[in-house]
């Protein structure tokens, strides 16, 4: 059995006992070597000591769990995120394309979470800022979002996506510059992460960024026309909505 040590960095008491708990009963062979409430003692025990893994809450008392890594950048421990059940939060770490396990603790996700962190799976630094820019300005909507594909992590700028198309599980986007990115969720998933932001869902299989619609075009039963001169249906059940949309 291979032995890892772990910190854990959590200000509630009652759920960084259940942590605690839950890593002695279901993960024997992860010792915890240090825990901290804050972001001033976060840094100073991590300076002295790096674990194999180290749970990190995203808000605390002090600070945030990003201000410990900007006090501590260099550190190699592979990072299981923390946050409380928050529709906000969780909508910044889908935007941002990181895991994370939320309060109170799901044994299943925390075991998932423990066994990506064993096979090196991290996110990326500009992964980790995307994130880190949603949380620190929450009346600001997203204007970037991490795409990940089967080969690498794409960190996007939403005004550079025209379209999303469904492609069974997967989706397609499609950006001004001409490339296309496949990524392995799907249309309904960025429909609902994008609502908000500028994206209106047009048909089963099309999401697109209004900045990018030319004109609706009404013959042939009604279609969208784009800048870059691509058509895309629109269904019935959507069009007096989309209509509406577009005379707004």
């Amino acid at each position: 059995m291979e032995f890892l040590t772990s910190f854990v960095v959590e200000d509630n008491i009652d759920a960084l006992q259940m942590l605690l708990n839950d890593l002695e009963n279901y993960h024997k062979n992860i010792k915890v070597i240090g825990t901290a409430s804050s972001v001033v003692d976060a840094a100073k025990a991590l300076r002295k000591i790096e674990p194999d893994i180290l749970f990190l809450d995203i808000m605390l008392g002090d600070g945030t769990g990003f201000d410990v890594l900007e006090i501590i950048p260099d550190i190699k421990s592979k990072i299981i995120f923390i946050t409380a059940s928050d529709e906000y939060a969780i909508k910044a770490f889908k935007f941002a394309a990181i895991d994370y396990i939320l309060k109170p603790y799901d044994n299943t996700a925390l075991a998932i979470a423990i066994s990506r962190a064993k096979e090196q799976i991290q996110p990326q630094k500009e992964q980790i800022k995307v994130l880190n820019d949603i949380v620190k300005n929450p009346t600001h909507l997203p204007d970037r979002i991490s795409l990940h594909t089967s080969e690498k992590i794409f960190i996007v700028d939403l005004e550079d996506i025209i379209r999303c198309k469904a492609d069974n599980n997967y989706t397609t986007f499609y950006l001004n510059n001409n490339t296309k990115i496949l990524v392995s969720k799907t249309l309904k998933y960025y429909s609902d992460l994008l609502k908000g932001n500028g994206f209106l869902r047009v048909h089963q299989s099309h999401l697109v960024n209004k900045k990018y619609i030319k004109e609706y075009i009404k013959s042939d039963g009604g279609y969208l026309l784009l800048k870059d001169n691509n058509t895309l249906p629109i269904s019935t059940r959507k069009k007096a909505e989309i209509i509406g949309v577009l005379k707004d």
